[in-house]
């Protein structure tokens, strides 16, 4: 461990991620980076004649390198910022979110849907006569007439152009923030019959790959699979979950085997297995050896454009093409090498993988099992060799979920107490699972119609969900709802590291390090939690159709609804227990007329429109159900410092209210556009 921490690709890839996470807060622009670049290279090559010529590295030398990948890292992220470009649809004609726009788009990828919209990732081709370039996000409405779209439809359409909204509710889902990641700034939102196909689909690599897997799936549709067993193979094969179910994806999370449904490590290396065997027979020939490294690499880079490119599949194949070179060289370089040298490239060519969720779990899972599993493997050596691959699948499962479970609890506030036990069922036949899957496409491509091999293949999937639904429905196994902050991650990280230092070396001051971390990580426990419970909140909350209102004091939740859901079912409700550690009960009761809150009164104004109480001056209104009213009366009789709408009123009352309010200079805040009020 010590000597890859030393070892000089390690050290520039850390300083090349720090450049990222640098630019990616502060927001440098390309001209600034730019110069920043190259007084630094200026610096290097100086440094560089100078060690060359006395036949040294110093210090010096050493500093300027690490500056330069610091620098280089922020000249990455800057240049695939898309927004920064010229030609960015956002850059042209003082663009202004909310201007109605005529676009030519062409859809890129097909998202998720959303219960409402069919979702699609388009780029903006031409904004009115300018060519622009740049993602949008294009939602249609589900009942709507909708055209045939696939990668690669171009369309013409007439739209309001709106900026992606931030999280409504506190402690929600940062939507707009995923989005922006993937470089999305933007999204319209139309009817499918306001869709104008004006030209035959563009060809490209990733168009040509999502038609082959739009045909690949109609073609098992036509073999017999269908419903959740058609989605699963899909995302095992395919790398498309957008076709799954809610609640089968519930359930694969709940049983810790989400992991199965994205084309990672694991599917990958069983995948270059299957083509070192199938390819084997050519190494008997002369440059034999060569043609089948060739055509194994050329394999798995089509195999990740047919998966679309994810973070997870392109970490996955870049590894294991360095691992297939150097088995051809002879030459099988250390893990921790490959590890570090794909991460190094796949940043500079692509810096917004730093932040993808798969991304960031893959690698530390990988690197755990390097790691951590072979210090687990010696605790117990059976005699059996049944039991010995048991042990050795366990070890491995054990090892890459203490290599993510940190960062799983930050960011999704659960773990699966079962997952060994998915490992040690499902993994051991996945690659029968996928060698199966891949005859039955390739029997369906080809027209041979395998009823039957697909019949059995149906068969294997739908067992397979049946174990998953099996052990996602253990209730009593799955602690969720856990709140766990990115401090916390980094410092139980920190402690694992410690620990296992001390396994390979047992002495006093790795053992000082341990006891000090432990007693750090307590620490910082008490204080999260004091700080999250001792301040007193009164919040209004968006949501739709109803009125959601929450006082919360120190570690007391009194929660006022007029909702039936119960609070299991309220993702509002839990989203904001979590992100304030509050893992008891709550007060639940209905929405009162009146709230007092340090020095504000709060007067709810609901259907039956009473506000006329002579004894009470509210500071703040807070108008639900659609009262009939006059506003304005309201205003003068009151005097309120703010007027408050919720989810719950009509949006023609919250239209005219808010022209009301601008007319007699009142602060009004809509939960829907501004949302949720929160006091303090």
């Amino acid at each position: 461990m010590r000597n890859f921490i030393k070892y000089i690709p390690f050290q520039l890839t850390l300083f090349l991620v720090i450049g990222i996470l640098t630019n990616s807060f502060l927001k440098l622009t390309p001209l600034s980076v730019l110069i920043s670049l190259g007084i630094t290279s200026v610096y290097f090559a100086g440094a560089f004649f100078y060690s060359a010529k006395n036949y040294e590295t110093g210090t010096y030398f050493k500093i300027i390198v690490f500056l330069l990948m610091v620098v280089l890292g922020m000249t990455a992220n800057s240049l695939h910022q898309d927004r920064n470009h010229q030609f960015h649809y956002s850059n042209q004609l003082n663009f202004k979110s909310g201007d109605s726009l005529k676009l030519i788009v062409k859809i890129n990828k097909v998202l998720k849907p959303s219960a409402y919209y069919n979702k699609f990732e388009a780029e903006v081709e031409q904004l009115f006569n300018h060519k622009t370039k740049g993602k949008i996000l294009l939602n249609i409405f589900r009942d709507s007439l909708e055209p045939c779209i696939q990668s690669g439809s171009v369309f013409y359409l007439k739209s309001i152009v709106k900026s992606i909204n931030k999280p409504l509710n506190p402690h929600g889902f940062n939507y707009k923030k995923y989005l922006e990641r993937q470089h999305i700034y933007h999204q319209v939102t139309v009817e499918g019959q306001a869709l104008l196909p004006i030209k035959k689909s563009r060809y490209s690599l990733k168009v040509l790959a999502a038609s082959v897997r739009s045909h690949i799936i109609s073609s098992l549709q036509k073999s017999g699979l269908s419903n959740n067993e058609l989605a699963v193979v899909s995302a095992l094969l395919l790398g498309q979950r957008q076709h799954i179910s809610k609640e089968l994806m519930e359930q694969y999370s709940k049983a810790g085997a989400i992991h199965i449904l994205a084309v990672s490590g694991l599917h990958i290396g069983i995948i270059l297995m299957l083509l070192t065997f199938c390819f084997k027979p050519l190494e008997k020939f002369k440059n034999g050896k060569l043609v089948s490294l060739i055509l194994i690499v050329v394999a798995l880079w089509l195999y990740a454009l047919l998966a679309g490119l994810s973070a997870s599949v392109v970490r996955a194949v870049t590894m294991f093409t360095a691992i297939a070179v150097g088995l051809f060289l002879n030459r099988p370089t250390s893990i921790y090498n490959t590890l570090v040298m794909s991460i190094f490239f796949l940043l500079l060519v692509k810096p917004g993988y730093l932040f993808d969720v798969g991304f960031q779990l893959s690698y530390l899972a990988v690197f755990s099992i390097v790691w951590i599993q072979p210090k687990l493997e010696k605790i117990w050596t059976p005699k059996i060799i049944g039991i010995t691959k048991v042990w050795q699948l366990f070890t491995v499962s054990i090892a890459a979920q203490i290599g993510v479970l940190p960062l799983s609890l930050y960011y999704f506030h659960q773990f699966p107490g079962l997952f060994f036990l998915s490992n040690l069922i499902i993994v051991p036949f996945l690659g029968i699972v996928l060698t199966m899957g891949i005859i039955v496409i390739i029997s369906a491509l080809f027209l041979m119609k395998p009823f039957w091999l697909a019949y059995i293949y149906q068969l294997v999937i739908k067992q397979l969900n049946t174990v998953v639904e099996w052990i996602g429905n253990q209730e009593e196994f799955i602690f969720s709802n856990i709140s766990f902050s990115i401090y916390l991650a980094v410092f139980v990280y920190i402690l694992i590291i410690a620990i296992f230092k001390y396994v390979e070396k047992r002495n006093y001051y790795r053992l000082v390090a341990v006891l000090v971390m432990i007693i750090t990580l307590q620490g910082l426990l008490i204080f999260e939690k004091y700080k999250l419970q001792s301040t007193n909140e009164f919040v209004i909350f968006h949501k739709s159709k109803n009125s959601l209102i929450v006082n919360k004091t120190g570690n007391n939740l009194t929660v006022y609804t007029t909702s039936n859901n119960e609070e299991g079912n309220d993702r509002n409700l839990q989203e904001y227990k979590i992100g304030k550690a509050l893992n008891g009960d709550f007060f639940k009761a209905e929405v009162k007329n009146l709230y007092q809150f340090n020095n504000e009164i709060i007067l709810v104004v609901d259907s039956l429109g009473n506000y006329n109480f002579k004894s009470i001056k509210p500071s703040l209104v807070l108008l639900r159900q659609s009262p009939k009213i006059n506003l304005e009366r309201l205003i003068n009789t009151l005097n309120p410092k703010k007027i408050i709408v919720d989810g719950s009123n009509y949006k023609s009352y919250i239209e005219r209210w808010q022209q009301t309010c601008i007319k007699n200079k009142t602060p009004f805040h809509y939960t829907g556009q501004k949302g949720a009020l929160i006091l303090r």
